[in-house]
């Protein structure tokens, strides 16, 4: 006989009343932990909710590798971030149903994925910021409400997979005793900064969302009450799960020390917001997991959100729907969509004298030289999937050049200063770049040398940064190779933002980390296939000194909303090898609530080269009775243009623009003037919201 819970034609609510009425008290407790045993008299299948998928199906196999967070926010392109969603959701269910019919349940294969990581990027030195998509609320909440769109769909009801936002709230390092560090954040930066992402992402329909291992303003965010009930439940509505970090139950005795033992943690996490304990028991923990005395009413009142995620996933169903063949993972059609991504992340910071692109035709040979050229791990950032296929940017000039022109490589230097045998010499690089028309140096950084706690191998401070140069002995690869180089390009290969000693080249390209495809990309725009229009999604500044203590959760002096000293370059910046150009601005002069209130930018190439660019608006107040950011971004709108093309586009603003917050959080709005800046142009505009 069919069970009812098992029935996907009745309710969802019916089918959970069905299975709690046939789960014991015991077998309840079990469902708190992420990962299940398995019930065999009902037919239900082990199942972890803990899976990875940052940009990308991660940790289970193969898949289709995309560029990693940071590069998808250069495109300031949400559509991208959310077709890159859609695909990363049709691979898992892909991987989770073949993987269960061969008897894999375990950890990586389920269908609920720890991302987006959408905390703001807001100081350089933090290893774990290339996971994000920058510094910025708006841009970040929109890639991020994209990316939940991309991978949850929402097809009558049923999920495709669920996207899991981290790490809630404010946290943004040091990853060096992140599970027992305080976050000290005023209520004005909190909502105006730390949570605007995450409110984005749950009102995109986010079914989970994980508390950060840190404590903010006293409290570990894994029991914060005012975090996960006041303001994620009952300001915003949210009606799915809270997922604890990997451990951070446990860290709450062993790291915040604020329990002696995990059954009072546990209860009190579960009192305070939380719904999935993402703990990897032994038998002891787990015994303390089971001496938790949860009244049976709260208990089922608990599991409810968790059995609604995994009916509407089609987990507890007979014949689940939407299942695809594995032979999709890595199909051509997905692997074209990484690529272009990867074109669109490509910033370029530096053109002088229009030496990029470069012609072949025009060229005897070509030096590659750099510890970055033929660096996989660099092309991948973190938490990734296995590509069959992928292209160094070595290997990307070779596959683009070779033939045509001689490529002499040299790699010159490893990352960081080490005693290896066949050690590369610096000399060997210079011979080359001598012997070359043009130089490429690849240089920068990996995420051995930013990442998360205890994984950056290489790194002086626990996985994140102490400054912003390049390792020494890619510095003085730079400065032999410059020395010699008939024309030299430069290429930066990192997650964050670093000093790029751009004097020494004529071109320099800013690439982040950009994915299995990446060799392809970057040679698409060296060689001018592709017109560069990423741009960046944090700001380059000059010198870590001009920064607060990496510790201060302030925003005052950080990110382009604060910050107000010269940097290398900023926030948004990105050439092209046309010139875009916007010739006109209009708007309403007064803004009033209850009315749609559009922008009309007219946008224009002024070049000889077809190209994309991203319509960029930012908004000042310029009499407000608080204080407020020196700018913010409010919209953003990718555009292609033929040469010599004008467009005009619409805009459309919502009030979320023009809001203020004061001292203790609230968020109003007043009658004043405000700026609205696009390009070259600025409008002024009264505000008469309410």
């Amino acid at each position: 006989m069919k069970l009812p819970f098992r029935d996907k034609k009745l309710p969802i609510e019916q089918r959970i009343d069905d299975l709690l009425s046939r789960l014991t008290y015991d077998e309840k407790l079990d469902f708190l932990n992420f990962k299940t045993q398995g019930i065999a008299r009902l037919k239900i299948p082990a199942y972890s909710w803990w899976s990875e998928a940052l940009h990308g199906l991660a940790r289970s196999g193969a898949a289709t590798v995309f560029p990693q967070a940071i590069a998808m926010a250069a495109t300031f392109t949400p559509q991208i971030v959310e077709r890159m969603g859609r695909i990363i959701a049709e691979e898992g269910r892909a991987r989770h149903f073949d993987a269960l019919k061969h008897g894999q349940t375990g950890t990586y294969y389920g269908l609920c994925y720890c991302a987006p990581n959408v905390n703001i990027f807001r100081d350089p030195r933090w290893g774990r910021g290339h996971e994000t998509y920058g510094e910025c609320p708006f841009l970040t909440g929109q890639l991020g409400a994209a990316y939940v769109r991309g991978i949850q769909g929402n097809k009558n009801g049923r999920l495709r997979a669920v996207a899991v936002p981290k790490h809630y709230a404010a946290h943004s390092g040091p990853e060096a005793g992140r599970t027992s560090f305080n976050c000290v954040v005023s209520e004005k930066d909190l909502q105006e900064t730390y949570l605007p992402a995450f409110k984005a992402c749950v009102k995109a329909g986010a079914m989970s969302i994980m508390p950060a291992y840190t404590a903010c303003n006293g409290t570990p965010c894994t029991i914060n009450r005012h975090l996960l009930v006041d303001i994620l439940r009952k300001q915003w509505g949210f009606q799915g799960v809270a997922m604890s970090d990997c451990g951070a139950g446990v860290r709450l005795v062993t790291g915040h020390k604020a329990f002696d033992n995990y059954t009072d943690a546990l209860k009190c996490a579960f009192e305070n917001g939380l719904d999935i304990a993402m703990d990897n028991l032994n038998e002891e923990y787990r015994r303390q997991l089971h001496a938790l005395k949860l009244s049976p009413q709260f208990l089922d009142d608990k599991l409810r959100p968790q059995f609604r995620i995994l009916f509407r996933l089609g987990l507890m169903d007979d014949e689940p729907d939407d299942v695809p063949s594995p032979d999709i993972v890595e199909s051509l059609q997905f692997r074209r969509e990484a690529l272009n991504a990867s074109r669109r992340s490509i910033v370029l910071l530096k053109n002088q004298n229009g030496l990029l692109p470069l012609d072949k035709k025009k060229l005897n040979s070509i030096a590659v030289i750099g510890p970055n050229a033929d660096n996989v791990h660099a092309l991948m950032g973190n938490y990734y999937g296995r590509a069959t296929r992928v292209v160094t940017l070595l290997q990307g000039i070779l596959n683009e050049a070779d033939g045509d022109v001689h490529v002499i490589y040299a790699r010159g230097s490893e990352l960081v200063p080490m005693k290896t045998e066949n050690t590369p010499t610096i000399a060997e690089a210079v011979s080359a770049a001598e012997r070359a028309d043009v130089t490429l140096l690849f240089v920068g950084l990996s995420p051995e040398l930013e990442d998360e706690e205890t994984t950056g191998c290489y790194s002086k401070n626990g996985a994140d940064k102490i400054d912003l140069e390049l390792p020494e002995n890619q510095l003085e690869l730079v400065k032999a190779v410059a020395a010699v180089a008939k024309k030299l390009v430069i290429i930066n290969m990192s997650g964050s933002a670093v000093r790029i000693p751009e004097e020494k080249a004529g071109a320099v390209l800013q690439v982040f980390y950009p994915g299995a495809e990446g060799g392809t990309a970057v040679a698409d725009v060296l060689f001018g296939k592709v017109n560069p229009s990423g741009h960046l999604p944090v700001t380059f500044y000059k010198d870590i000194k001009d920064l607060p203590d990496f510790s201060n959760y302030d925003m005052k002096g950080r990110t382009y909303r604060y910050f107000s000293g010269e940097v290398q370059y900023p926030f948004g910046y990105g050439l092209s090898y046309t010139t875009f150009k916007c010739t006109k601005l209009c708007g309403p002069t007064t803004w009033k609530a209850n009315r749609r209130n559009t922008l009309k930018v007219t946008w224009k190439n002024c070049g000889k080269r077809s190209g994309e660019d991203v319509i960029q608006v930012y908004v000042r107040a310029l009499d407000a009775s608080v204080g407020t950011p020196l700018r913010q971004l409010v919209a953003v709108k990718r555009v292609s243009l033929k040469p010599g093309e004008e467009k005009e586009f619409a805009i459309v603003l919502s009030n979320e623009a023009f809001a203020l917050y004061d001292e203790n959080g609230n968020l109003f709005y007043e009658k004043g003037s405000w700026e609205i800046l696009v390009g070259n142009k600025t409008l002024h505009i009264a505000c008469e919201l309410s």
